[in-house]
């Protein structure tokens, strides 16, 4: 017999029901970040790397088979409707652990002395200060990158799955928290990095309270958090529309500015630029596929009804963030900030699939954000092995002539950036194509103009730098430092994948159609 909480008749409380095997995939990434969180406090130093990535791996791989393994005949809602597992958020799920998974490769990269890895040893230590001092003499690493990184795909698994609003809302916090302190964990250039988590800190809180305050007035709208509550309650309240489209507003801003949408990317390219490179790739990878998530459940779901009132802001936000991204594309000089400003344009380009409203725009989108995921992790960690003087080489004069002193390293990345082009035969052009007819489909036929223009100005850009890596002699001592296995087998998946999902998309296309259907 369960008490009613004081105040609540006893007739009226009915405690709610999980469908823990539902929830398996979230509960074995929180478990790991938990047990990973213990190892980095008690295990021995010599100890903890190894420990660390074994847990992280074995943690994604075990989600990762939990969420496959999941019945699409056990579809439900659960936790009063607060967690929703359906096609969409099975998809969504699964994309973050394998998104994640070749990203923790990433970060778990160690070279050689005289070449160190990204992260720095004491990321709560001043830069220059005697505690970094002794811990660089002591060898000490961050290992707590892992167990943060954990922490953080929890969130994004939870953040998909959102039934109601202030689950989202917690999910949202989790997922970002440790993004803050990992953007801040960059071993070179400290104080840049250091930069880096703090704007993203603050610019992420003025979200978060967007977000929260959007909420709160859409409850006063429509009484409940719930999406499929607020969906049924919309255009029956008389007298209050100002409240639910105000609402709806401040929500999509504290949503838009994860994806990094004009005019809420202005943090983008500065953390992208100081944050540790591995981390720069996932969390352009896999924030923007949970934010995408998200965006999608709340627009699809909760204000299915109310398209007529959300199309137009969304197309004026697609078109600003494909034009201003590969605009200002155009004028970078750091690689990094370049992808930055790619990474935006690609968020306008998934904006104009999500427009279409219907299955094929759905599919589309999550197909896109598998596609560009990998590419991105695999482009970030191929930038994090090219160094001059001990330290990475993100200047786009330090790239000049790479192509003859680290060939290898110099072909891949300009494979990758082929596929940010959308040439075809790679994973890129399969997915602008995906959501680019989508569009057309749905009637929006200017917008998907609008994208091959975008993507033509990026195209400039990225033959730029292959060009610079090709045809330009070589300055400095800038080349390429050989990675660990698990640094290799990071970059071969995400290159794998890109040829993959360009040649043969048709296997995730498939899966993508058929995990189209929210349950409302």
């Amino acid at each position: 017999m369960i008490a009613a909480p004081i105040g609540v008749p006893a007739a009226e409380f009915q405690p709610s029901d999980f469908a823990y095997s539902a929830l398996l995939p979230i509960f074995i990434v929180f478990g790991a970040a938990l047990v990973g969180v213990l190892i980095d406090a008690f295990a021995p130093r010599a100890s903890r790397y190894v420990a660390q990535v074994t847990l992280t791996c074995v943690a994604l791989v075990a989600a990762f088979v939990a969420v496959v393994t999941i019945s699409r005949d056990n579809l439900s809602k659960t936790a009063s409707g607060a967690i929703v597992i359906d096609g969409p958020s099975l998809f969504l799920q699964g994309a973050v652990l394998a998104l994640g998974f070749t990203a923790v490769l990433a970060m778990a990269e160690r070279l050689d002395r005289d070449q160190p890895d990204t992260f720095t040893q004491a990321g709560a230590a001043t830069p220059g200060s005697p505690q970094e001092t002794a811990a660089v003499r002591l060898g000490a690493t961050s290992t707590e990158v892992f167990p943060l990184t954990l922490f953080s795909i929890a969130g994004m698994m939870m953040f998909v799955a959102a039934g109601d609003l202030l689950v989202m809302f917690v999910a949202l916090e989790v997922l970002s928290l440790p993004l803050y302190i990992l953007a801040g964990l960059a071993r070179r250039r400290r104080l840049l990095s250091q930069e880096a988590s703090l704007k993203y800190f603050l610019l992420g809180a003025f979200s978060s309270a967007f977000f929260l305050f959007g909420a709160a007035l859409i409850y006063g709208y429509s009484g409940s958090v719930h999406l499929n509550e607020i969906a049924a309650s919309l255009n029956q309240v008389v007298g209050q529309d100002p409240l639910l489209i105000t609402g709806l507003v401040l929500v999509l801003v504290g949503l838009l500015f994860k994806i990094g949408a004009v005019p809420f990317h202005s943090w983008t390219p500065d953390v992208y630029q100081g944050s540790p490179t591995p981390v720069t790739g996932f969390m352009a990878a896999c924030t923007k596929l949970a934010a995408f998530g998200a965006l999608l459940r709340v627009l699809y779901v909760g204000f299915d009804g109310l398209a007529w009132n959300w199309k137009p802001i969304i197309a004026v936000v697609a078109v600003l963030t494909m034009v201003v991204g590969a605009v200002l594309s155009v004028t970078q000089t750091d690689v990094k900030r370049l992808l930055a400003y790619s990474s935006i344009t690609h968020a306008g380009f998934i904006l104009v699939g999500l427009i279409a409203l219907d299955r094929a725009g759905l599919s589309g989108v999550m197909f896109y954000l598998v596609a560009y995921g990998f590419s991105t992790i695999a482009a970030f960690a191929l930038i994090a092995l090219v160094r001059s003087q001990g330290s990475e080489a993100t200047h786009l004069s330090q790239w000049a002539g790479l192509g003859r002193r680290s060939p290898l390293v110099a072909a891949l990345f300009s494979f990758l950036l082929l596929a940010f082009a959308g040439i075809p035969l790679t994973a890129g052009f399969t997915a602008k194509f995906a959501v680019f007819g989508a569009a057309i489909g749905g009637g929006a036929t200017w917008l998907a103009v609008v994208g091959v223009v975008a993507s033509a100005v990026t195209a400039f850009v990225y033959v730029k730098v292959i060009v610079l890596m090709y045809f330009s002699e070589p300055t400095g001592d800038t080349a390429a430092v050989v990675p660990s296995a698990l640094g290799a087998v990071s970059v071969a998946i995400g290159v794998l994948a890109t040829v993959v999902l360009g040649v043969a998309p048709s296997p995730l296309l498939d899966l993508a159609h058929s995990s189209s259907l929210f349950i409302r």
